[in-house]
């Protein structure tokens, strides 16, 4: 049988967060779930993984909290084990950017559905800023995205101040892996005097779940923080592992890793 990875995010205030760290770490080791769920005064980020029953139970449970209640959860499987095992932890910020001022929990852009992405991306008005990190965008990214060569999401203010202004870049599209980083991204950006500022909503994975193949503009495959490391149209499997010597996501059939330069065994491709 299959896991069930789900992923979901939501900002909202939490101050009891050590309680709640408390209840879900309960929770989840009875049920037998694993994979990392963050916790912070601003919020809940998490991407667990267990038998259909385990993941519904713990979702139950989450949802039974009325600041949960409307929690959006997406959902993926996985012929293994994603996780090796449970961590949930508490942090300052449940998707670290830095800016201690920006709060999704006031304003953020406007939320596009995939259906509806294509059409926005290929006006040649709008601008398109894929808001991830270097490693992630090299195996996979949509038509005509900027690559804003970041190492971490810390970096992406710099990258908005080198490059975009709201007097040239009047309308500006972006989008990540599930879209948590562009809550951020497009709060910070309203709050730098972009007036016009979009992002897809559920970010690449609801992309690749809802819109056909044939109609997809995405080129590649989808990084993902687990054990399957990517993912393809459909939410299938994708064909890359982890360089053994750096981390690096690697195409199956690289004989040496693009990062660190280590030889690659064809053993080593999942």
């Amino acid at each position: 049988m299959n896991y069930v990875v789900a992923t979901f995010y939501k900002f909202v205030a939490l101050p009891d967060c050590a309680q709640k760290q408390a209840e879900l770490l309960e929770q989840s080791q009875y049920w037998s779930v694993r994979g990392t769920v963050l916790l912070a005064t601003e919020g809940i980020n998490g991407t667990i993984a267990g038998r259909p029953e385990a993941i519904e139970q713990v979702l139950t449970d989450l949802h039974s909290d009325r600041r949960f209640a409307d929690l959006t959860v997406k959902t993926s499987t996985a012929a293994d084990w994603p996780f090796r095992e449970l961590k949930i932890k508490i942090k300052p910020e449940i998707v670290t950017f830095g800016q201690p001022d920006i709060s999704p929990s006031d304003q953020v852009g406007t939320y596009v559905a995939p259906q509806d992405w294509n059409e926005l991306i290929q006006d040649p008005e709008v601008t398109v800023v894929d808001t991830r990190n270097t490693y992630e965008v090299a195996i996979g990214t949509f038509q005509g995205a900027q690559n804003p060569q970041t190492d971490s999401f810390r970096d992406f203010p710099d990258y908005v101040h080198g490059h975009l202004d709201p007097q040239t870049h009047r309308k500006v599209a972006m989008f990540c892996t599930g879209g948590i980083r562009c809550e951020k991204a497009t709060a910070y950006l309203l709050q730098q005097g972009f007036e016009a500022v979009y992002h897809l909503q559920g970010g690449i994975l609801k992309y690749l779940e809802d819109v056909p193949t044939e109609d997809s503009l995405w080129q590649g495959e989808c990084f993902v923080f687990d054990d399957r490391v990517a993912l393809r149209s459909g939410l299938e499997l994708g064909s890359h592992h982890l360089c053994s010597n750096c981390g690096y996501p690697i195409a199956h059939d690289a004989t040496v890793c693009p990062d660190c330069h280590a030889p690659q065994s064809t053993h080593c491709a999942q």
